[in-house]
């Protein structure tokens, strides 16, 4: 999955020289077609780590193209729209971690948390109303939806070019199916709309999406839970850096 791992490798030898590895580990925000996320409705799940992931695995054998015993689970319980327990379940494959791993081994360090960046930056979506975030990373576009706390959509699609080719209709067809099922599943329209990752041609997007879904869309900067933020933090969005403020914000370093 990593191309070139020995200028990843030299990149990062770099980055260590100025900011050493902590001895708790470092966090690995890798790309979000890495890390597979499902949000699966239970009558019940146990409490038990042990007891909870052959129940998921089970699930998920219908849902992955590769074998659900080597893989790398996570997950985390939240109230679906009628109170019922829902189960956000985030699946990659083991070998693939590893390999984003071990290049950060080779370097004397070690790995405390791995996470997709797209859910890194879930900190810095409005905390209130519904809000869909659209997020460009390179060719990937990361279709999310929001609601009082709880996940509602997450969908994650390697389109046909990056934002800077990317049409206006190409995004508008590929957010469709995820709004439709919000709606058909939770009632009701988002209140908010946030972009990242379109770059000079947001204003294009920003557009297509206010005259479809009548409702307000600005970039994810404007946000509620990131103007408070400071200026240093601000300057990361500007770079793309998303995934790093929203892991910081929601209290990592």
């Amino acid at each position: 999955n990593v191309a070139q791992p020995d200028a990843v490798k030299s990149a990062l030898r770099r980055v260590f020289d100025h900011v050493p590895a902590r001895e708790h580990g470092v966090v690995l925000l890798i790309p979000d077609l890495v890390v597979r996320v499902f949000i699966l409705p239970f009558d019940a799940l146990p409490r038990n780590a042990n007891d909870a992931l052959p129940l998921l695995r089970w699930r998920l054998k219908k849902s992955v193209p590769f074998d659900v015993d080597e893989t790398v689970v996570s997950w985390m319980r939240q109230a679906g729209n009628t109170g019922n327990l829902e189960v956000v379940t985030a699946v990659a494959r083991q070998r693939i971690i590893r390999e984003y791993e071990e290049i950060v081994e080779g370097l004397n360090a070690k790995v405390g948390v791995v996470l997709s960046s797209t859910l890194a930056t879930l900190p810095l979506i409005e905390a209130h109303g519904a809000t869909l975030m659209i997020r460009m990373s390179g060719k990937t576009m990361t279709t999310v939806i929001v609601r009082g706390g709880s996940l509602c959509v997450y969908r994650s699609t390697d389109m046909a070019s990056d934002a800077a080719l990317l049409s206006p209709q190409a995004m508008l067809d590929e957010i469709f199916p995820a709004m439709a099922y919000y709606q058909d599943t939770w009632g009701g329209a988002v209140d908010w709309v946030r972009l990242a990752g379109f770059g000079a041609r947001e204003g294009i997007f920003r557009n297509a999406l206010s005259e479809e879904l009548k409702c307000s869309v600005g970039s994810l900067a404007e946000s509620q839970e990131v103007l408070g933020l400071d200026s240093s933090a601000k300057d990361l969005l500007k770079q793309n850096l998303e995934g790093l403020v929203g892991w910081m914000r929601n209290g990592g370093s």
